[in-house]
């Protein structure tokens, strides 16, 4: 097979496997994605949700958030780590929505990614479950483990993992083929211990030969 031909292959095995394509983060708003996105960074997504709860319901707008006392909210967001940085650039790009964008996310990769703290992981995220927009490619480290390992790519670099999957993946599928890694990432294809003798991807991993020998 060659690589669009192993792409597809492992789009319609992930399908099956995981019927409903759906993002571990939970959210209302669009800015609350952009937001849990943002504290997901050397987090679990699990324990971002249990911060999220309590910090959505005590900032429910925007602008609350865009207002907030900073040690307020990095004493809220405290668990999630690194959350200095992070408070500040909730902080920020709340103010900036506010003040540049109306209050409303901006629909672009380069719009997105000039809002503190935001990358193109992010952006791209906030592209394909916002707005779903086809062509959207989660690089997380799930994505960037499995791929590599299933012979897709041999990079590392995010942002040339995320132009070699735009080359290969079907653009209408690549946002929910990125969401079904990271549950197929938990459950078989860990990055330590790799469950592979009851991996459904099996017959068309890379990986699998090395594991037959």
């Amino acid at each position: 097979m060659n690589k669009k031909e192993l792409a597809n292959a492992a789009v319609e095995a992930l399908e099956r496997v995981y019927p409903d394509a759906v993002c571990s983060l939970e959210y209302e708003k669009p800015y609350e994605l952009l937001i849990s996105t943002r504290l997901s960074a050397q987090c679990t997504d699990a324990r971002v949700n249990i911060v999220t709860k309590e910090l959505f319901a005590k900032y429910p707008t925007l602008q609350s958030i865009a207002e907030a006392d900073l040690a307020d909210i990095e004493t809220i967001i405290k668990p999630c780590g690194l959350f200095h940085t992070k408070a500040r650039d909730i902080i920020a790009l709340s103010q900036m929505l506010i003040r540049d964008y109306g209050g409303e996310l901006p629909d672009s990769i380069g719009e997105l990614v000039k809002l503190p703290g935001i990358g193109r992981k992010t952006a791209n995220l906030i592209m394909g479950d916002v707005f779903h927009q086809p062509g959207a490619v989660v690089t997380d480290t799930h994505c960037i483990r499995i791929c590599g390992r299933l012979g897709l790519i041999s990079v590392k670099d995010p942002y040339k993992v995320e132009l070699a999957l735009r080359e290969i993946l079907p653009p209408e599928k690549s946002n929910d083929f990125c969401h079904r890694l990271v549950h197929f990432g938990r459950e078989f294809c860990k990055a330590q211990s790799p469950q592979c003798t009851v991996c459904p991807l099996l017959g068309i991993c890379e990986q699998h030969l090395d594991f037959k020998k």
